[in-house]
């Protein structure tokens, strides 16, 4: 965290001076290069990129409002820290934790024509475009146990949300951020002992739901040549509509989740039911897929777009985040981007029907630079 010395330098800085007499445009000059971090912050929190940018448009509001109480005993980094955390809070208060699907219900069973009905928008964990990630070259803080990349990973932010809000603010605090017990105690206006306590509690359950290793581990142990080697296989096999060769370049008990829908399959199901699914429904031959190489949490994924007869070309359809294991991929996440807005179950057989859903559209495709159709 910054020292005395760089709070004193917030102190001395004049566009502080000129903020704090009503200049708004010293005011966004100071705060806009703390923007990129603080939205994945806010992300941290919130398990959504949507909700973050509420929560952090919030906070940019109560820091205008309160940059004449700013007195320099902090960085202006931290105070603005302090602020987005306890907006944070109060957000989290008013609503239910994002989940991912495998965390919300038993995995489903591929000889079900009927895929589980979508549960509402607001249930599910999103994903985090590359992009937006801030990944501070310097040193890390020493009490830091997440390095930036990690802490945006699919399987960290799912984490996270099994912890009550206090825990969740702790040790992202404390582990991602890098700040001591007194500074967490301060930030959260409590007590050492109390953030020592909701650290190791935090600590005890996000440990037990992460795999060995992180997806950055892995990622760097199969290096560049062996992920593109894994990617150009899988796809190489589904675009030849090869269920057998699909499911051979994944792990034993990987798993295919599609959130908004609640269904999920794989994991100890294994590759007979992944076999299952992919023949009634992907792999059929119907979907006339395309897809696009991206980046998401710190993780590779894949645009896939099918084909769609209303517009007679190729619109999207959901962004698959990508985790690997043992030289394998062991989970898929896509993110579908269609309208859950039909009551009827019969609807979810042939999703790719249903309309495009404007808001996931543009925060699964557009936010990462993709187009909205392949012609």
């Amino acid at each position: 965290m910054a020292g005395r010395a760089e709070a004193r330098a917030a102190a001395d800085d004049p566009r502080i001076a000129a903020a704090k007499a009503g200049d708004e445009a010293a005011f966004a000059a100071i705060v806009e290069p703390h923007r990129g971090e603080l939205i994945a912050h806010c992300y941290r929190m919130m398990g959504s990129l949507h909700d973050a940018e509420d929560v952090l448009q919030e906070t940019m509001l109560r820091a205008w409002r309160g940059i004449g109480r700013f007195e320099g005993r902090s960085s202006l980094r931290s105070w603005l820290y302090t602020i987005a955390t306890n907006t944070s809070l109060n957000a989290l208060g008013k609503r239910k934790p994002r989940v991912h699907p495998i965390d919300y219900g038993p995995r489903a069973n591929p000889a079900d024509q009927v895929p589980g009905m979508p549960a509402a928008e607001s249930v599910w964990i999103e994903p985090f475009p590359d992009e937006k990630l801030i990944v501070d070259e310097g040193p890390v803080a020493p009490d830091a146990r997440y390095e930036a990349r990690e802490a945006v990973e699919l399987a960290f932010i799912a984490a996270l949300q099994h912890l009550p809000p206090n825990q969740r603010a702790v040790l992202i605090l404390r582990e991602v951020l890098g700040y001591s017990a007194r500074e967490t105690a301060a930030t959260l206006e409590t007590s050492v002992a109390s953030v020592t306590s909701a650290l190791q509690r935090a600590r005890a359950t996000v440990e037990a739901r992460l795999p060995e290793r992180s997806q950055q581990q892995t990622l760097r142990l199969l290096g560049d040549d062996g992920v593109r080697e894994i990617v150009e296989a899988y796809l190489d096999a589904w675009d030849r509509e090869d269920i057998d060769g699909v499911v051979e370049m994944l792990t034993e008990q990987a798993t295919f989740s599609m959130p908004p829908i609640v269904s999920w399959f794989g994991g100890e199901g294994g590759h007979t039911d992944l076999r299952g699914f992919l023949e009634q429904g992907p792999l059929t031959g119907d979907w006339r897929w395309k897809h696009i190489l991206t980046r998401s949490n710190g993780q590779y994924a894949l645009a896939f777009y099918c084909w769609y007869e209303p517009d007679r070309t190729h619109r999207p359809f959901a962004l698959n985040v990508l985790s690997f294991g043992d030289g394998k991929i062991s989970d898929v996440t896509c993110f579908i981007n269609r309208s859950i807005e039909s009551e009827d179950p019969e609807d979810y057989v042939r999703y790719p029907e249903q309309p495009l859903d404007e808001r996931r559209t543009h925060d699964f495709f557009l936010r990462y630079g993709l187009p909205d159709r392949i012609d």
